[in-house]
């Protein structure tokens, strides 16, 4: 879990997923435009008109023009305890698993399928291991763990066939300093995955930018509907791992598409507050605050990401980098602002610069360096 201060007050009960910030896929591709350089990353600041070329009068989304409604399935998901065989009532996208003891030696068999190794992936716990996998659609499967593990909890996934629900999307484009994404409505994020027991699980919660952290999602390469994958890690890092969101503040799949990840309140700017402060994720345990995480939809362990991807990737690190007065290439001391733990890393990091974990593969890692010359251009 996130270094979260006391929880504040919140609603009695979630919101209906709003005109907040959004784009559709004809609108999220362009050029990056001429990046201002300003001391705090506050909405005007990190907005930008939508031909990418910035303006300080931009709020940051392209709402004028109104909404339309877009559809997306609902969830589907059966939760099961323990080990053994489970069958499911619809075909899965994902299974989630969660179990505490050795974090090694957990297998899932899927149906018509050999034993898979269960590792660690991007997630990580301190008292055990979780996994999520691709499922293929398949209506049955069986976890075991290694002797003396226990408290295993799986959950499978169905984000493609469930029924529809309408959001609410903006017509227009929206860009942050020329970089187009895709809002959380836009990619069917279901607010109420937020909410435990009538609260907000994780109360947002912002501090000023240090790090950025690169990952990979560990799922498969050539996904033919990355939103409904997006839509499945969300469900695995916010009800399976407990998080109350999805762990990372931005994804980027293989087509270069940016997608908006861990909520940040109604402002303008995504990741980030109206004073610049970057809202805590879930993406390096123990050193979340004050890091921003940018996950690249794939597995990177022997290939590296598409051309669009990297490029999408050094254009939303240069972005963020620039307005915020951070060099990408600098060696710093992060300092948690919550415990006062610190660790010396790059400004632009791996996830492996910060815990025990292959992520962001051994491709994308290599090739961290390439990102950082290019986005301090």
């Amino acid at each position: 879990m996130p270094e979260l201060p006391s929880p504040a007050p919140t609603p009695a009960a979630p919101p209906r997923p709003g005109p907040r910030r959004a784009l559709t896929r004809r609108g999220v591709l362009g050029t990056a435009g001429a990046i201002a350089v300003g001391a705090a990353l506050a909405p005007a600041a990190f907005a930008a008109t939508e031909d990418g070329t910035g303006s300080e009068d931009a709020t940051g989304g392209g709402t004028g023009a109104g909404t339309r409604s877009e559809t997306f399935p609902v969830t589907r998901t059966e939760a099961a305890t323990g080990t053994g065989q489970v069958t499911t009532a619809f075909a899965a996208s994902y299974v989630g698993v969660r179990w505490t003891g050795a974090r090694d030696g957990a297998v899932i068999s899927l149906a018509d399928g050999g034993p898979q190794r269960l590792g660690a992936g991007c997630a990580t716990v301190e008292d055990g291991g979780t996994a999520l996998v691709a499922a293929s659609s398949a209506t049955s499967y069986d976890v075991r763990v290694p002797q003396g593990a226990d408290g295993v909890r799986s959950l499978a996934i169905d984000t493609r066939h469930g029924p529809a629900r309408a959001f609410d999307v903006p017509v227009e484009p929206t860009r942050v300093r020329g970089v187009g994404y895709l809002s959380r409505p836009a990619w069917g994020a279901d607010e109420s995955k937020r909410y435990k027991d009538g609260k907000v699980n994780s109360p947002e919660a912002y501090y000023p930018l240090q790090a950025l952290t690169v990952h990979h999602t560990d799922t498969p390469n050539g996904d033919p509907d990355p939103a409904a994958t997006v839509r499945a890690i969300y469900e695995y890092h916010a009800v399976t791992l407990d998080w109350g969101d999805i762990g990372y503040h931005f994804l980027i799949d293989e087509a270069g598409l940016v997608y908006e990840g861990r909520y940040s309140g109604d402002d303008p700017a995504p990741a980030f507050d109206a004073d610049g402060n970057v809202v805590t994720a879930f993406h390096t345990a123990g050193y979340n605050s004050g890091n921003l995480g940018i996950a690249l939809l794939g597995t990177l362990v022997d290939q590296g990401p598409t051309d669009a991807a990297k490029a999408s990737l050094i254009r939303l690190v240069k972005a963020v980098s620039r307005v915020k007065g951070l060099d990408p290439r600098a060696a710093i001391t992060y300092t948690n602002p919550v415990n006062g733990v610190t660790k010396d890393v790059t400004t632009v990091g791996g996830h492996r610069d910060w815990l025990r974990t292959d992520c962001p593969g051994q491709t994308m890692y290599g090739l961290l360096d390439e990102v950082r010359a290019a986005a301090a251009c």
